[in-house]
C-alpha cells in the first residue's frame, strides 16, 4: 500500500480515498492534489513515487512539470499589469513591441495573443530546441512571421508561441522576464512554490515525468471510416504531418524534453511551469478571493478576463473550445465544468482551476503522462471535492 501524505478539513475524507484509490489502482506513478474554499485550504495531499528510476518517493515539497497548465499563470501576469494601468489588452502589440508589425500585424491587439486569434501557432521554419531555449530567436521569428489565417477571423490553439507571445509583451512593458515577474510579484507575495524558469537550487525537488511510448502503427493503422466523425477528424489531423495541428505541435523540432535540467531553468511560459498542487490551488484561490490577505486580480479585472471571447471548433485542436481572455472555460461535457469556472488544463492531466460562484480553486499535478481528455484521475478527485462541499 503507498503511502499518501497530507491533510483533508473535515469533510473532505472522501478526496483523500479518491486519491488513494488512483494510486492502488495503479493509475498513478507519484501524484499531489490541492483544494482551497474560500481561501482556505482543505486538501492537500501528495504520494506514490517522484522518481521510478531510482524510486525517491513523492513528498511534501516535490515539484511537477505542468505543461499546459502554465498558461493560465501566464495569462495573470498580462491580467495583473491591465489592472495596474501598465497594459492595454486592446492596444496593438507592436505598441509595445514595434517588430511585431511586420507582415501585416500592426494592428493585432494583444487580447488576440491571449485568445488564440492572433494566427501564429506555427512557425515557418521550425526553432531548435536550443533557439527555444535561448529566448531571443523564439521571438525575432515570430515578429517576422506571417499570420497563417486573418488576424481576429479565427481561433487556434498556440500551443507553444502562445508563451513566447504573451511573455514578450510582459517583458517589453516591465523591463522583467516573465519568470521574473511572476516570482516577484504573484509567487513571492503569496509562498508559492510556483516558477516558470526553475531556480538551480530547487531542481533536485522535480519528480521525473513517465511517458508512456505511443504505438505510431496502431495510429496510423486505425480505419478513421469506423470513428465517430468529430473523432474522426481529430484523428485525421494528428495522423497528417503537413496539418496545422501537428506544425502548431512541432513548432520546436526536434520536441522539448521537459525532464532536462536546461529546459526547466529555462523560461517557456507555454510549457514549462514547475509547481506543487498546493502552490496551484492556493493561485487560483488568490484569483479570486483573498488568501491570508493576499488577492492577485480584483473582481472587475477577473470578470473580465473569464468573460468568453470565442467559442467553437478550433482550428488546430479540430475540437470545440471556449477562450476567455487567456483561460480556459470548459464546455459543458467537462468535468470541471461550471457557467462560472475558468482555468487550465496541461499535457498528460495536470489541472487548475477555480469556480468564483463557490470559491473552490484545485490544483491536480502528476508525472504519470497519460493521453485522452478528460482524465479520470482528477475527475474522480473532483467528484470528491464536489460531493465535499
Amino acid at each position: 500500500m503507498l503511502e499518501i501524505g497530507g491533510e483533508t478539513a473535515p469533510g473532505f475524507e472522501g478526496v483523500r480515498e479518491a486519491f488513494a484509490a488512483n494510486l492502488a489502482g495503479g493509475q498513478e506513478v507519484g501524484a499531489a492534489v490541492g483544494v482551497y474554499v474560500h481561501g482556505r485550504k482543505v486538501v492537500d495531499l501528495w504520494g506514490g513515487v517522484a522518481d521510478p528510476g531510482t524510486g525517491r518517493r513523492w513528498e511534501r515539497d516535490t515539484l511537477q512539470v505542468v505543461f499546459s497548465t502554465t498558461k493560465g499563470v501566464t495569462a495573470a501576469c498580462a491580467h495583473l499589469l491591465a489592472q495596474r494601468g501598465e497594459l492595454d489588452l486592446d492596444a496593438p502589440v507592436a505598441a509595445y513591441w514595434p517588430e511585431f508589425a511586420a507582415n501585416g500585424k500592426e494592428r493585432v491587439p494583444v487580447r488576440w495573443l491571449l485568445t488564440h486569434q492572433a494566427g501564429l501557432p506555427v512557425l515557418d521554419r521550425p526553432i531548435t530546441p536550443a533557439e527555444a531555449l535561448a529566448w531571443e530567436p523564439m521571438v525575432t521569428a515570430l515578429a517576422a512571421q506571417r499570420p497563417c489565417w486573418e488576424p481576429g477571423t479565427e481561433h487556434g490553439y498556440h500551443a507553444l508561441t502562445y508563451g513566447w507571445l504573451v511573455g514578450e509583451v510582459v517583458r517589453r512593458v516591465t523591463g522583467r522576464s516573465i519568470g521574473t515577474f511572476l516570482a516577484e510579484e504573484i509567487a513571492a507575495p503569496l509562498g508559492l512554490d510556483l516558477w516558470i524558469g526553475l531556480p538551480e537550487a530547487e531542481r533536485h525537488r522535480v519528480s521525473r515525468l513517465v511517458v508512456p511510448k505511443v504505438d505510431l502503427d496502431a495510429l496510423t493503422g486505425t480505419d478513421l471510416d469506423t470513428l465517430p466523425e468529430a473523432t474522426r477528424d481529430v484523428m485525421a489531423a494528428f495522423a497528417d504531418p503537413t496539418s496545422l495541428t501537428v506544425r502548431a505541435m512541432s513548432v520546436v523540432t526536434p520536441p522539448l524534453n521537459h525532464d532536462d535540467p536546461a529546459e526547466q531553468y529555462a523560461e517557456m511560459p507555454s510549457t514549462n511551469g514547475i509547481c506543487t498542487a498546493r502552490a496551484l490551488a492556493r493561485f487560483y484561490a488568490a484569483l479570486i478571493g483573498e488568501v491570508d490577505g493576499h488577492r492577485i486580480l480584483s473582481p472587475g479585472t477577473l470578470a473580465a478576463a473569464t468573460a468568453e471571447q470565442v467559442s467553437g471548433v478550433d482550428r488546430v485542436l479540430r475540437m470545440p473550445v471556449r477562450i476567455g481572455t487567456g483561460f480556459g472555460l470548459p464546455t459543458p461535457e467537462m468535468f470541471w465544468y461550471s457557467p462560472t469556472a475558468f482555468g487550465f488544463g496541461g499535457y498528460g492531466g495536470s489541472l487548475g482551476f477555480a469556480d468564483p460562484a463557490t470559491g473552490l480553486a484545485f490544483g491536480y499535478v502528476m508525472n504519470h503522462i497519460q493521453e485522452g481528455v478528460p482524465d479520470p484521475r482528477a475527475a474522480k478527485l473532483f467528484d470528491a471535492v464536489r460531493s465535499a462541499l
